[in-house]
């Protein structure tokens, strides 16, 4: 009796008050607890037939070289296999390749060139210039016989050079004596000097005051506008007022 009464004197567990619900079916009794460390998994046929390692299967390699059995080299072919192991037959109008070097006919070699074919034959000559001097001009081409116009002619006709041209300058050029003994200012010698760059606020001083700031004076428009509004200031003046009347 004793037993059973303390039994029932316990007080009933709070099982609200540390929820360890991990699953949302049960709500009369706490899950099974758990006896191993890790949960096991049982593996299906198709996994484990998945988890075993590729097996390589290693092609033999035959030789290019085989016996020909003792039925093929008696074998009798037919007269279609026959015509068809025959080559296959050129097209009527086919002609063979032809050599590179062909041979020349006789009239070919015996030919002889008219004066217009010779003319044509003979390489363009480009205009070349005559030593290397400051005043050099550029040779005239080969003149060509054959009938132009006056304008055509006055168009070929190569331009002259003007007659302040100096010709090109020399690369090495003597400098004159006051150039070597020219002695740099002190102007020219400060421009001449790199400009010395400073970091962003290096030497900046942001509560230094300037001289006109100190002695500046307002307007009237500024005086205006540093005053505060005037429906700010009413409960102020009341304030005010009520504190003279109380003293």
């Amino acid at each position: 009796m004793s037993t059973l009464m303390q039994k029932l004197a316990q007080p009933k567990p709070n099982r609200l008050r540390h929820p360890d619900r991990r699953s949302v079916y049960w709500l009369d009794q706490l899950p099974p607890e758990k006896t191993g460390s890790t949960t096991k998994i049982e593996l299906t046929p198709r996994w484990s037939e998945l988890c075993r390692s590729k097996k390589f299967y290693t092609q033999v390699t035959l030789s290019p070289v085989w016996e020909v059995s003792e039925w093929a080299l008696r074998a009798i072919p037919s007269d279609r296999l026959c015509s068809l192991a025959q080559p296959r037959a050129h097209v009527a109008g086919w002609q063979p390749d032809r050599p590179l070097l062909v041979p020349l006919n006789r009239g070919t070699q015996t030919a002889v060139p008219t004066s217009r074919i010779c003319q044509l034959a003979q390489p363009k000559r480009r205009s070349v210039l005559e030593g290397s001097g400051p005043k050099s001009k550029p040779v005239p081409m080969t003149p060509i016989p054959c009938k132009a116009s006056a304008h055509i002619e006055l168009l070929a006709a190569p331009k002259h050079d003007h007659s302040k041209f100096k010709g090109e300058r020399s690369v090495c050029w003597s400098v004159s004596r006051a150039a070597r003994n020219y002695v740099a200012s002190q102007r020219l010698l400060e421009l001449s000097s790199p400009k010395e760059r400073k970091a962003l606020f290096e030497g900046y001083d942001p509560y230094v005051v300037s001289r006109a700031a100190c002695s500046a004076s307002p307007s009237a428009r500024l005086q205006q506008l540093s005053l505060p509004l005037p429906r700010k200031c009413s409960s102020n003046k009341e304030g005010e007022v009520w504190s003279q009347e109380r003293c």
